[in-house]
């Protein structure tokens, strides 16, 4: 196991590589060129100037999150061709590079979804969360508005302006995509790319849907074990892999999660580790919680010793933290509780590996 933070890069990120390199146990990053749209080729000198100033502040890049996938692709467009291509351009760049490990999402519009992104939580933290209801009663459009206001001036991964000012266009293209209609788009463009992944050992790691349901309509197809094993079946390569996320499967408290990992063995190629706290019976309103397991609703010790038992050696890192201590930060991503998380995580691997001598 590697552990890891993820980092937007100079310019987008309130936290720094060396304050990152200060976290103990802390050995790399997971970052990406921030400023792409997606369907844009990376430049070589870009992916080398950005690994570079990685590795000047004495950490590894372990992976890129994300190559974003053009909405063409994902709905099956004629001109799917041309951003496949782009897509398969920018992989061999990376992995000319050294890159092993690319993580990626295949949701329809909204890469995440949460109603509030500083809940005050009872200790004085305030953390993101989601109300059905609440969402019940906007429209996308006011949801975007909402976003960005509560967002501090911060570019929110999957919630870009230049892409989201185009949102009764990205409503209209996905309109006739149905469930098996995105899962057929998406086995398409894991067969295209393949053969690059697999000139360069690049791992491919869908992200999960979150929440694990429906968003404004939009289907959702990575959201079980079911759902991600028939991926796994469908292009059915060591390659083609997950991005095990706690939190997003853990929206659902159905999802059996360490069950879900001894399932995908071999398939697990990074960890995104986080808790949640259920507000309500059926999960409608939840919230994101400090990693500790008993902060929230999720078992973190089961979670890490899952990850230990599939012999799981990849990058893992902590995943949404709370604003604590009157830190100013991109929602989720703060210095001071992804620390501590990374900290903790640590300590409960510590703790199993021991127990296994």
């Amino acid at each position: 196991m590697q552990m890891t933070m993820r980092w937007f890069g100079k310019g987008f990120d309130s936290v720094t590589l060396e304050q990152i390199r200060q976290v103990p146990g802390v050995t790399g990053v997971i970052t990406t060129l921030y400023g792409k749209l997606p369907g844009e080729v990376w430049e070589t000198a870009e992916i080398t100037a950005l690994k570079a100033e990685v590795e000047a502040a004495g950490l590894h890049l372990a992976g890129i999150e994300s190559v974003n996938i053009h909405d063409a692709i994902k709905t099956g467009a004629p001109e799917r061709e041309t951003y496949i291509a782009n897509y398969i351009t920018t992989l061999e760049r990376l992995g000319q590079a050294g890159v092993r490990l690319v993580c990626y999402n295949f949701m329809p519009v909204f890469d995440w979804t949460r109603t509030e992104l500083a809940r005050k939580r009872e200790d004085g933290s305030t953390t993101m969360a989601y109300n059905q209801k609440a969402l019940d009663a906007i429209d996308p459009d006011a949801m975007t508005k909402t976003m960005n206001a509560q967002s501090k001036g911060y570019v929110m991964v999957g919630w870009e302006p230049e892409r989201l000012a185009h949102l009764a266009e990205l409503f209209a293209m996905y309109k006739d995509v149905d469930g098996e209609k995105l899962f057929a788009n998406l086995t398409y463009f894991l067969k295209k790319i393949m053969p690059v992944c697999e000139k360069y050992g690049i791992h491919m790691a869908i992200h999960p849907d979150d929440p694990a349901w429906p968003v404004f309509g939009l289907t959702r197809i990575i959201n079980n074990k079911e759902n991600i094993l028939r991926l796994m079946r469908a292009v059915d390569n060591p390659l083609n892999g997950v991005t095990l996320c706690t939190g997003s499967l853990g929206t659902n408290p159905r999802n059996d999660l360490p069950g879900i990992i001894a399932a995908l063995k071999g398939r697990i190629h990074l960890a995104h580790v986080r808790n949640l706290r259920y507000n309500s019976s059926d999960a409608v309103d939840f919230e994101e919680a400090a990693h500790l397991s008993g902060d929230g609703s999720l078992d973190m010790y089961a979670i890490m010793k899952a990850l230990y038992d599939i012999g799981f050696d990849g990058p893992i890192r902590p995943d949404h933290g709370r604003a604590v201590w009157g830190e100013v930060c991109m929602p989720g991503y703060g210095l001071y509780d992804r620390a501590m998380g990374a900290c903790y995580l640590n300590g409960l691997w510590e703790a199993i590996d021991k127990g296994h001598r």
